[in-house]
């Protein structure tokens, strides 16, 4: 598979980055911008997501019912998300429909109105209420703020009532303006696109900036040993009469730069990643103790997560962490035979080219990866990577990233005491945090 790029960065700073597939008629296109909830104070948890929401609300030059008819009228999708670290615009369209989908974009990006705010409050508000209702949803927050604690990771993107409710417009401004500076922002394009035109496009509609301009501070250190999730292990647990106990255990992982990467997603494909994998397996194939039984990883600019969920009745939960512990303490001694190793190798290589064909995912690559000051790193290079990692590479991250001692734990569900009982079975160094 072809997968050329060319990157163009502008006098303003924002930087211009294309996939050319020649075969299809579709453009993926994205504003990436370099914040999220990661760089938000306490005071302005939320604010991100709530600005995300703003965006589409219109322009001076677009209104928000019109943004809508313009997108429904070229059959197009537009959307948008707040993560951790960034926040991202994007939509696909058909080629001769990029110019006009670029303009009304980039003004939503650059120049928003930030008008009818408090309709817009009042949505967000109902989306943290629904949130609420959601165990299974919520109890990965919950983990976050187990694995690292105070810090701004640890919290959840939705945000916080009082911030989206009480914040003042004239903030929501200074928020904007000091985040989405040209400098910080990405524009990627995957599809039928012409590199050069994009970037005459962007020439004309992003607005004059500096190359050094504001970016979103960091909020916190990345020297050895103080990135967030390096102290002890803790545990979360929140009453809610569910007929389920929702549970995730996890701990800190490593960063998106880490040469380790690929490694890490073999394990975790290994352990609960997929429907052949161990988790899956043991706790809801043979067992029948879960319908939703899974792992995860996560990886930020200078750290990251590793976790597994699981949800099961409240008269399974003892003997579903049971299974889970005596996965994790296999796990530990044997991380993958070579049947499993080269099964999950192949699946990786399988997704991977899979998801080239996807004009969208590799729109979200070069958009995340420029973003992240990452290497694009050619095709025929990851499939390398993935087939290099050998079973001696997966014993060791998992002794480093899976050890008991710096595993964190967090529940939803009708009873703590039980919650507690259920977790020994896992290993006493989970019920001993605190």
């Amino acid at each position: 598979m072809a997968q050329e790029h060319r990157l163009t960065t502008l006098q303003s700073g924002v930087r211009i980055v294309t996939e050319a597939m020649p075969s299809v008629r579709s453009v993926s296109l994205g504003f990436w911008i370099g914040t999220g909830s990661r760089n938000e104070t306490d005071e302005q948890a939320g604010l991100s997501h709530l600005l995300e929401h703003l965006l589409f609300k219109g322009t001076a030059k677009y209104g928000s019912l019109e943004i809508d008819q313009i997108f429904d009228g070229m059959g197009a999708e537009l959307n948008a998300g707040t993560g951790k670290e960034t926040t991202s615009v994007y939509a696909r369209v058909i080629d001769q429909h990029l110019p006009f989908a670029f303009d009304v974009m980039a003004d939503m990006v650059f120049r928003p109105s930030l008008s009818d705010v408090d309709s817009e409050r009042q949505v967000i508000l109902e989306e943290i209420a629904m949130y609420d209702d959601e165990p299974h949803e919520k109890v990965f927050d919950s983990l976050g703020e187990a694995v690292f604690g105070n810090d701004p990771l640890g919290r959840a993107i939705i945000g916080r009532a009082s911030v989206i409710a009480n914040t003042p417009v004239p903030e929501i401004a200074s928020f904007h303006a000091a985040r989405y500076a040209p400098g910080n922002v990405v524009i990627a394009a995957a599809g039928a696109v012409d590199h050069d035109a994009l970037v005459a496009m962007a020439t004309e509609r992003v607005p004059a900036g500096e190359a050094d301009a504001i970016r979103a501070p960091r909020s916190v250190p990345t020297a050895l040993g103080s990135v967030p999730g390096a102290e002890i292990a803790r545990r979360r647990f929140e009453r809610k009469d569910t007929e389920q106990y929702h549970v995730c255990l996890g701990g800190p992982g490593i960063s998106r730069h880490d040469e380790r990467r690929f490694a890490l997603r073999v394990l975790d494909t290994i352990f609960g990643g997929t429907s052949s994998s161990r988790l899956f397996q043991e706790v809801r194939e043979r067992r029948g103790l879960a319908y939703a039984v899974y792992s995860f990883t996560s990886a930020y600019q200078d750290t990251g997560q590793v976790g597994l969920y699981i949800g099961t009745r409240v008269e399974n939960v003892t003997e579903a962490l049971a299974v889970v512990g005596t996965e994790l303490t296999r796990f530990r001694h044997n991380p993958g035979t070579a049947e499993e190793l080269g099964r999950a190798k192949e699946n990786l290589k399988g997704r991977v080219l899979l998801a080239l064909e996807s004009t969208g995912a590799r729109m979200n690559r070069l958009g995340s990866e420029v973003l992240a000051g990452a290497t694009l790193m050619p095709l025929d290079e990851v499939v390398q990577r993935i087939d290099a990692v050998s079973q001696d590479d997966l014993g060791a991250l998992v002794e480093e990233l899976w050890s008991p001692e710096r595993l964190s734990a967090a529940g939803i569900g009708p009873d703590e005491a039980r919650f507690e009982e259920a977790l020994a079975g896992v290993g006493p160094a989970l019920v001993e945090s605190g």
